[in-house]
């Protein structure tokens, strides 16, 4: 049997050192934040979504894009790809005859970067959202901390459900 190349008291300062390494976060071991500030976050992502929602409803086109990167990419209900803050902006002021209401399910703060996952259901009320909804589903969305401050970089949306004019608007091919 080989005598083992470290001394006992080596032995122990190295384990103490390993300990100290994956206590701090070194070497890939996420940073992982106080439940509190997850809370904080999934708070501020659900509030900067109905902020958004309001937006929509009182058809403020910069209010909307306010919460979007520069370079979001946006799939829509109905399959279309839609590219950039400014081609989204667009199809506000283009189509203001449809209100859309986003209602968050859950929303998921990553424990090592600043994205968040964000799932719900989406609605289509034409001219008011208190009118009746006339398309919906689901959509999801990735949110990224910029400056202290949630943007949305990406939603898909994917329509499941149709009333009246609603269901005569094509799905992309």
């Amino acid at each position: 049997m080989m005598p083992s190349p470290f001394r006992p008291r080596s032995r122990l300062r190295a384990l103490l050192f390993a300990i100290a390494l994956s206590a701090s976060g070194c070497c890939g071991m996420p940073n992982r934040p106080a439940p509190a500030a997850h809370a904080t976050d999934e708070q501020a992502v659900k509030a900067a979504r109905y902020a958004q929602n309001e937006a929509i409803a009182v058809r403020d086109a910069d209010g909307v894009a306010a919460f979007w990167t520069d370079d979001v990419v946006i799939r829509r209900g109905l399959g279309p790809l839609v590219v950039g803050r400014e081609a989204y902006r667009q199809l506000f002021t283009s189509d203001p005859a449809v209100i859309y209401v986003r209602t968050p399910s859950a929303v998921e703060i990553s424990d090592r970067w600043p994205l968040a996952f964000e799932t719900g259901e989406w609605t289509g009320h034409p001219g008011s959202a208190a009118a009746p909804a006339v398309i919906g589903g689901r959509y999801s969305a990735q949110w990224v901390k910029r400056n202290g401050r949630w943007l949305i970089r990406a939603e898909v949306f994917v329509a499941l459900t149709c009333e009246a004019v609603g269901c005569d608007w094509p799905a992309a091919p």
